[in-house]
């Protein structure tokens, strides 16, 4: 926790308004790999523990302006699980292991794992996640929260530790969808700095105002048939029910049941991506920090760092790392022939031509299964996950609670398409109402 909390809270309390801004001493945490200037930024890792970049990324700029008080940092899979395929959710060098508060046994998933842990714990209000392909939505789902994911370019991701230009975002985490759109609301906007974000101001709304509890009567709504059978049994009769919910509020449910043309490819073009853009993206964060704080330089500096610091690499290796240096750039054919085609894939010929096949308004799913074990000897392991297209397209996102599954919560997604953020939250919040299904860990 942020020992100055209290008493910006305090300097608040003694400030006159003419009016009260939106988050008016709401405390936040951020994510480990969001500059704050009070606090370090590590992204877990030992590379970075004493980078204190003493700079806030623009989306805190945003919160504070709003009243908002930083209250601290969250633990996350270090280097947001980009490190390794090995790599186990919650777990970094810098925190340790976060714990699911449903079941310590089990994952937390994430990256953004210490984000949905403290809001699921009532630590705080409100959390702020980062997203590359289900680093938010997945976290949030298995912690029983709410986690929205915006469209790429809707919110600022300058000064945050990255992977991938093309699909990083960064995003709320609360437990109730309208104060997910009221951080968004705060935190959305064009910033000079992120060419991606250039539309953000004239798309931009009060997504508060725009929730709408009869927003499923007369919506046509997919269902993403063809995800269902990697899902459990118990998930997928919870996830029957809530359509049933959804039939009683008024939609119209239809059945997607075939996936893009290219979805079995979608997962090599995401990799080849990701590794890219990690060498490229996170070598110019790391240019950016003090070189007296930060002696790791480049990628490179950053895989020398973990092969001679034991403590990095106790559970899991860094291949996924020697892969992105092995790349050779941006202008790379293997690059650019991955990014337009999986662009397309999940995109206009994914969510886009899915949703006007089938004249929907949305598209939903399980999210993931409840959470799984952390034991990598036992078959207790991840069933289901509907956030790649999503996260490739750069599509809004929601995560809302839909129920439990073996006592683990399991939540609902809702995707559409690109800067259709307010119509994907409203739909979430007019199934939350209907439901109210999140239940807090026990004690909490």
């Amino acid at each position: 926790m942020n020992g100055d909390a209290l008493d910006i809270a305090a300097a608040q309390d003694h400030t006159e308004h003419v009016f009260t801004p939106l988050l008016w001493q709401i405390p936040v945490l951020l994510k480990d790999n969001i500059d704050a200037v009070e606090f370090h930024t590590t992204a877990g890792s030992l590379a970075l523990a004493e980078n204190a970049p003493g700079r806030d990324a623009p989306l805190v700029t945003r919160l504070r302006d709003a009243g908002a008080i930083i209250l601290g940092k969250t633990n996350l899979s270090e280097w947001a699980n980009i490190r390794s395929s090995n790599s186990i959710s919650g777990w970094s060098a810098v925190g340790g292991q976060t714990r699911n508060p449903y079941d310590p046994e089990r994952t937390p998933c994430g990256s953004s794992s210490g984000s949905a842990v403290a809001v699921a714990i009532g630590l705080a209000p409100a959390a702020i996640g980062t997203e590359t392909d289900g680093s938010i939505t997945c976290p949030a789902s298995v912690n029983g929260i709410v986690g929205f994911k915006p469209t790429v370019g809707l919110v600022s991701r300058t000064h945050i530790v990255p992977i991938s230009h093309s699909q990083d975002t960064a995003g709320p985490m609360t437990t109730t969808v309208e104060d997910a759109a009221r951080i968004l609301t705060v935190i959305a906007g064009s910033d000079p700095l992120d060419a991606a974000t250039a539309e953000a101001d004239a798309r931009k709304v009060d997504y508060r105002a725009a929730l709408d509890a009869g927003s499923l009567r007369g919506a046509r709504i997919g269902v993403l048939r063809y995800l269902l059978p990697s899902y459990s049994e118990e998930t997928r009769e919870v996830f029957e029910r809530s359509l049933q919910v959804m039939r009683d509020g008024g939609a119209e449910i239809v059945d997607v049941t075939e996936p893009p043309a290219d979805w079995r490819n979608l997962g090599t073009w995401e990799l080849q991506v990701l590794m890219t853009e990690l060498k490229v993206d996170l070598n110019a964060y790391l240019a950016s920090t003090d070189p007296e704080q930060v002696k790791t330089r480049t990628l490179a500096d950053v895989i020398a760092f973990n092969a001679a610091e034991p403590r990095e690499t106790v559970l899991f290796g860094q291949e996924l790392f020697l892969r992105a240096e092995a790349t050779t750039g941006l202008e790379d054919p293997v690059y650019v022939h991955a990014r337009e085609s999986s662009l397309r894939a999940a995109g206009s010929d994914g969510i886009d031509r899915m949703m006007a096949d089938h004249s929907v308004v949305a598209l939903i799913a399980p999210t993931t299964s409840r959470a799984w074990t952390n034991d990598r000897e036992d078959d207790d392991d991840m069933q289901g996950s509907a956030s790649r297209l999503a996260a490739i397209a750069g599509y809004p996102h929601l995560t809302v609670p839909m129920g439990l599954d073996r006592g683990m919560p399991v939540g609902l997604s809702v995707m559409a398409g690109k800067w259709e953020d307010a119509k994907v939250l409203s739909l979430g919040y007019a199934f939350e109402q209907l439901t109210q299904a999140r239940r807090a860990p026990e004690g909490r």
